[in-house]
């Protein structure tokens, strides 16, 4: 009997890090799949999110590499992003213990509601015409300050960032979505990775658990990603919408409920 829950429960690890590398490539929000399935496998609270960082590495990787190949993330203009991302997401990380997140908690919902509702009322959201905005002193703030705060709640707790990336980067840059997800995808991977390093040195992690939903959510990903951008933002759109709102009534029903 105990066997055939080990099975099923690696069954269900796999199959969820599938399904959320793919929504995770298009829209974000994988992680509201994979920390609870990780907590139900047996994990203490703070393993589970430590185990999630590593798994989500896999596929904010793939789906990162794929969008840079395909030119539709550029490193270079963005590091200002990257750079305080990577700062923001350690620094998260250290003093989560530290700080009360019962207010962000509350907060969190209405914030993911109102991105979904930009994004389903702005056209400019699903025009595949628009491209990157022009580097100014003012852009690097934006990516600075944007990179910091991300970060920051990645490392502090992380269900959303990805959908967050998308729609912020849509409304500070007024940009397609196809190019928000690719922001979205390599900031989250750097988030991803600066976290997973920190908790890797607290000992948190599970590496078994991590690398084989790893694995599935990489290929997962590899398939999200190319779906992303071979149908471009009208295909993202009803997806990204569909996954914010889910998160918010989530963490609504957890956070007031």
């Amino acid at each position: 009997m105990e066997s055939m829950l080990d099975i099923t429960m690696w069954v269900t690890i796999c199959s969820v890090g599938f399904v959320a590398g793919f929504i995770d490539a298009i829209a974000g929000g994988g992680g509201m799949l994979t920390v609870p399935t990780l907590l139900a496998s047996g994990l203490p609270p703070h393993v589970a999110l430590g185990t999630n960082k590593l798994a989500s590495t896999f596929g904010s990787s793939t789906a990162s590499v794929t969008f840079y190949k395909k030119k539709l993330f550029n490193p270079i203009f963005w590091r200002y992003a990257l750079i305080y991302t990577a700062i923001g997401a350690i620094i998260g990380t250290i003093i989560v213990s530290y700080i009360s997140t019962e207010l962000l908690e509350k907060g969190l919902p209405i914030l993911i509601m109102l991105t979904a509702l930009y994004t389903l009322f702005a056209k400019n959201a699903c025009n595949d015409e628009l491209g990157l905005p022009k580097f100014t002193k003012r852009l690097t703030i934006k990516q600075s300050v944007q990179g910091s705060i991300l970060g920051f709640y990645d490392g502090v707790a992380g269900p959303g960032t990805g959908a967050f990336w998308m729609a912020s980067s849509s409304v500070l840059y007024k940009m397609n979505l196809l190019l928000s997800s690719g922001l979205a995808r390599s900031c989250n991977f750097v988030s991803n990775i600066c976290s997973l390093f920190t908790f890797i040195y607290l000992g948190h992690v599970n590496l078994l658990l991590g690398i084989a939903m790893g694995v599935f959510m990489m290929v997962g990903a590899w398939v999200g990603a190319h779906s992303a951008i071979k149908f471009g933002s009208k295909f993202i759109r009803p997806i990204f919408i569909l996954v914010v709102i889910g998160i918010s009534l989530n963490l609504a029903y957890q956070a007031w409920l």
